[in-house]
């Protein structure tokens, strides 16, 4: 054995160790013991082997217990954890939709503009709209309701928006009215669902 020189820490944790092997030593009890035992209470000793196997998978499942008891906690925590943040999200993406509004709209031929027109006889008519406070990021599933002068929907458009990226943001939908549209006063509604977020009128001469 070399010459192994230890420090004050070391031979400190050095004796606790041999102070807790030697206890654990005094503690286990060898097999002729075991059997002795055994006899002493009218046991068959022939069992022991058996009683041993027993033992030992009893104590292994208990192992194997506690490990799932573990995991099926971590599992709970990830589940619960992804139900927060997905609460979070739908949380903040109504928010963000409710504070929406639209601060603009107009009648027009033309999509990128709102050049007005004065003459909405049998021809294509855009509907433009601009929201205000618009959710960044996100797509917007929105309707257009176009009404006749009879208070009839004659015409939907039903469209999803691309990703938002700024707050001020543009959309609009479109209408051919062609050569049986109505005469009249015509209203043009944009909505979100159930939430009217704009409406327009103009008038087919």
């Amino acid at each position: 054995m070399t010459d192994e020189r230890l420090t004050q820490d070391q031979l400190t944790q050095l004796v606790a160790e041999v102070d807790q092997l030697a206890r654990r030593h005094e503690a286990e009890i060898d097999r002729q013991q075991v059997q002795q035992i055994l006899q002493e209470l009218n046991l068959p000793p022939e069992l022991l082997d058996e009683a041993l196997i027993q033992l030992r998978r009893r104590q292994a499942l208990a192992v194997q217990q506690k490990r799932n008891r573990w995991i099926g906690i971590g599992v709970g925590v990830a589940i619960v954890g992804a139900i927060a943040a997905s609460t979070v999200f739908i949380v903040n993406r109504q928010r963000a939709i409710a504070a929406m509004s639209a601060s603009g709209s107009c009648i027009t031929s033309n999509p990128q503009t709102c050049e007005p027109i004065s003459d909405f006889n049998r021809q294509e008519i855009v509907y433009r709209v601009t929201l205000q406070d618009a959710p960044v990021g996100q797509k917007l599933s929105l309707q257009c309701d176009w009404i006749n002068p009879n208070g009839q929907i004659v015409h939907q458009n039903r469209y999803q928006t691309s990703k938002i990226d700024r707050e001020v943001w543009s959309t609009y939908c479109r209408h051919s009215l062609g050569s049986t549209a109505t005469l009249g006063d015509w209203q043009v509604r944009m909505r979100l669902g159930d939430r009217a977020l704009d409406q327009s009128s103009f008038t087919v001469k």
